[in-house]
């Protein structure tokens, strides 16, 4: 693979993806996909997208997980509702999780992600313990299918997120760096917390938001907005992903999917903008 190939987030059947034929039209080499729901995660339908792929020259990277139940309506929501930290469906979403792992394999895929919710601060709590070894045992299972499970960044701070890679100590847990949802979630300023995990990181997106009032970060969610019109900067982001030796995909994800036709737009300009911005420090 050369260094940076362009990716975009997509799907098989589900999620907030562009849908195939876009990846297509735009000419993206890469992508990354929503995991499909659990009545088609079976060989056939991987056996058929593996098709789709080949056919179309098109390299999958990683497969993400999500679940029935999540919400990002808010922050506060997204805190209750999202990742294997909610206590009263964290076994079945890890199950769950383990068999997305499963269809990954079968797709030849060796790395999965996910977000993994709002870590508990309290590092001695008995939550926070039993997630860890929660995320232990989903870990387990994973590196017998030879894969990597990389954590979305965003919901914790960097030095939060890198206590509980250490505390887990599995050498196949990393990180999937999106930018973006640091200043969404506001939890830090993206390329500062880049250089503090880089040596972790295992997949990025290419992602742009404004912040919210700084009265407000952390409690109301910042915006996101097409890549280039943010507060990320982009030539910076590219720069530090070059000092920390990144070299895998540049996967732009656009979570508007409700419009379609400005999603597919604005991909179209992320696109040209990632070439520009990779020929300039070529």
């Amino acid at each position: 693979m050369e260094k940076w190939p362009i990716g975009v987030f997509a799907s098989v059947d589900a999620g907030l993806g562009v849908h195939f034929d876009v990846v297509q039209e735009l000419g993206i080499p890469t992508i990354q996909i929503h995991a499909p729901h659990a009545e088609t995660r079976t060989k056939e339908v991987a056996e058929d997208f593996i098709k789709k792929c080949n056919d179309a020259g098109i390299q999958l990277t990683c497969v993400f997980g999500g679940f029935d139940g999540e919400s990002y309506a808010d922050i506060e929501t997204t805190k209750k509702t999202v990742g294997l930290v909610p206590a009263e469906t964290r076994a079945a979403r890890t199950e769950e999780m383990k068999e997305i792992s499963d269809f990954a394999k079968l797709l030849g895929c060796d790395t999965v992600a996910l977000h993994i919710g709002f870590v508990p601060e309290d590092r001695e709590c008995d939550d926070y313990k039993d997630l860890v070894k929660t995320t232990q045992d989903l870990l387990d299972h994973v590196k017998v299918n030879g894969q990597n499970l990389n954590l979305e960044t965003g919901q914790e701070s960097a030095d939060h997120l890198l206590d509980f890679i250490g505390d887990v100590a599995r050498d196949n847990l990393k990180i999937n760096f999106d930018p973006a949802n640091m200043i969404l979630y506001g939890t830090g300023d993206p390329i500062a917390a880049l250089k503090r995990v880089g040596h972790l990181v295992g997949s990025v997106h290419c992602k742009d938001a404004t912040w919210a009032p700084e009265d407000q970060r952390g409690v109301a969610w910042g915006a996101e907005v097409p890549l280039g019109d943010g507060d990320v900067g982009m030539g910076t982001y590219l720069r530090t992903l070059d000092e920390i030796g990144y070299t895998g995909p540049l996967t732009i994800e656009r979570e508007i999917p409700e419009q379609r036709d400005q999603q597919k737009a604005d991909i179209g300009k992320a696109v040209a903008l990632l070439t520009e911005l990779k020929e300039q420090l070529a």
